[in-house]
């Protein structure tokens, strides 16, 4: 990047509050969340959505659990009249939700919402104008009393139309572009509202204090909330709303501040969906609230069918590495993130106490809907663990831990020979390709076993180099005669070095496996796979394909 030019940017200004609070607070309930999906959401989108998506949206946005919907600028366009029209003639909108509708201070605009808002029980009239320095000086050429008298006007306004309605409205003024405010000019213009439109206890108003554009770092914010929230005249009966951009990539912190900071409420959408970078995503802010032990009051339980709404709606793609939603935020591909996710998933399940506490994962995927198929993906970055971890969870192969390198580097190679990921169900026909039909100079044909006293007594029938054989001999167990019957006549030389099996499938039909490991007079070792629904037969298949993996050459 070129050197920056002389004077072209200036620092943020702080905020003079030595005192301040926030820093010390903690978020112990969540807030009152109010979707702006349908209105800043939807003026953000190259093509808005018709009527139909935004009914689908909305029904969302009621099943999700918010009680604050902004369903539009009815006064803007047709199409936004005719949908708030839908939602009180077709009787949409439940009663212990409030409906809320943005508009300018200009009285045809203000008479036009009110016809749009006829029979609504609740409402709230949400007001605004611009009183940044830049908006007053560049674009309306207004001085601050001239501004504030603009507010006013408005307030005024709908106060006049609010006594013909029927239904409960409520305000919510917003000094639009309020990060390039100045405070003290904020503070007067917002107590001159509420002033104005009479604030009290059974009259509370919303004072929302956007970050139309986010210019400062997500601290600064939060200081501007704790300044407001101190010189706001009535601050008891006035909700402070956030409406944080993500124009630094922050706002999600700078809303979490402003909350620590006394604010009560926020607007944002599902997904960041807004002007420019966004607004704040409240799916984010809700699920960090989560996994804190906090109760949301939103229900993120079924994420996917958040995402497919949502993108279908706003013909706008979810970023794979989206917080909490994104394809691939509760996937490891590294070695070391796969074994120490499949360490803490075992871990997890062992314990009878609930506490989350899953390395790399900082919320249980089911919570959201994920299953855990997806968390461990296979490419060349991958390691033992990650292999190990999907032939158990998908297949229900219990490897022993001593197996899992050498899986694990069979599994790479192929990867490497590939370049690309490998899908579980490939990795599941690598395995069986290298263990179940390995190349093959030894083939077990039968074997008949009988206890004799102390020990077993084993006859044993197989192919070498194609030729049978038939041998006999006496071990400690039926895996031990076998293992000496078979080396009466074959020429390498092993010894068995650990074996373990398990059961898979379901009980009334459920298969034996095996797994044995040898060790060539080399020092080298090799594993072997057997299954069967006898489990010594299991472990006999299992030390043939052991050897034949041993001394295939």
């Amino acid at each position: 990047m070129s050197t920056i030019q002389h004077g072209k940017y200036r620092p943020y200004p702080q905020v003079d509050l030595p005192d301040r609070q926030w820093p010390s607070n903690v978020i112990e309930k969540a807030p009152i969340w109010c979707s702006v999906d349908l209105r800043d959401g939807n003026q953000a989108l190259i093509t808005p959505m018709n009527l139909e998506q935004k009914l689908e949206l909305f029904n969302l946005l009621l099943k999700l659990g918010f009680k604050n919907i902004e369903v539009g600028f009815p006064s803007a366009s047709q199409v936004e009249f005719d949908f708030l029209r839908k939602l009180v003639d077709d009787n949409l909108i439940p009663d212990d939700v409030t409906i809320q509708i943005l508009v300018q201070a200009r009285e045809h605009l203000i008479k036009r919402s009110f016809e749009a808002l006829e029979g609504v029980k609740s409402a709230i009239v949400h007001l605004y104008n611009s009183t940044s320095v830049a908006q007053r000086k560049i674009v309306f050429k207004k001085e601050k009393q001239e501004i504030i008298d603009l507010a006013l006007n408005g307030v005024d306004l709908v106060k006049k139309y609010e006594a013909d309605h029927e239904g409960k409205i409520a305000l919510e003024y917003s000094p639009e572009s309020f990060t390039g405010t100045e405070l003290e000019f904020a503070a007067e213009i917002c107590n001159a509202v509420t002033a104005r439109w009479g604030i009290a206890d059974n009259r509370k108003v919303v004072i929302n204090l956007p970050a139309t554009v986010e210019m400062a770092t997500p601290n600064v914010y939060a200081d501007q909330i704790e300044w407001m929230s101190r010189h706001l005249d009535n601050r008891e009966n006035v909700l402070i709303s956030t409406h944080t951009h993500n124009d630094r990539g922050t706002s999600v912190a700078a809303t979490e501040l402003a909350l620590l900071a006394g604010a009560d409420r926020v607007e944002g959408t599902l997904l960041s969906n807004g002007e420019r970078t966004g607004n704040v995503d409240i799916i984010t802010l809700a699920l960090n609230m989560y996994t804190q032990g906090i109760d949301t009051g939103l229900d993120f339980s079924d994420i996917n069918t958040v995402l497919d709404v949502v993108e279908r709606c706003t013909d706008m793609k979810t970023h794979e590495r989206h917080p909490y939603v994104g394809e691939l935020v509760y996937t490891a591909f590294s070695g070391s993130h796969q074994d120490a996710i499949n360490k803490g998933l075992a871990y997890q399940r062992a314990k009878a106490e609930p506490f989350w506490e899953v390395p790399y994962l900082p919320i249980d995927p089911e919570d959201v809907g994920r299953s855990y198929e997806s968390i461990i993906r296979i490419n060349s970055q991958s390691g033992k663990g990650g292999v190990a971890y999907i032939l158990d969870d998908s297949f229900g192969y219990h490897l022993p831990k001593k197996m899992h390198p050498e899986i694990g580097k069979i599994v790479q190679k192929e990867t490497e020979t590939l370049a690309r990921e490998l899908s579980n169900q490939e990795i599941l026909e690598i395995f069986e390709k290298t263990y179940f039909t390995p190349p093959t100079h030894l083939e077990f044909i039968s074997r008949k076993a009988e206890t004799r006293g102390d020990v077993v007594w084993c006859e044993l029938e197989y192919l070498y180099n194609g030729k049978k054989v038939l041998a006999q001999s006496e071990g400690n167990g039926p895996i031990d005669a076998c293992r000496k019957a078979l080396l009466k006549d074959y020429p390498n030389q092993f010894v068995l070095s650990s074996y373990s099996e398990h059961s898979c499938g379901e009980k009334s039909s459920a298969t034996a496996v095996a797994y044995i490991e040898i060790e060539t007079e080399s020092g080298d070792s090799y594993f072997g796979v057997g299954k069967d629904s006898d489990i010594t037969l299991a472990s006999i298949k299992a030390l043939f394909s052991a050897i034949n993996r041993a001394f295939k050459k």
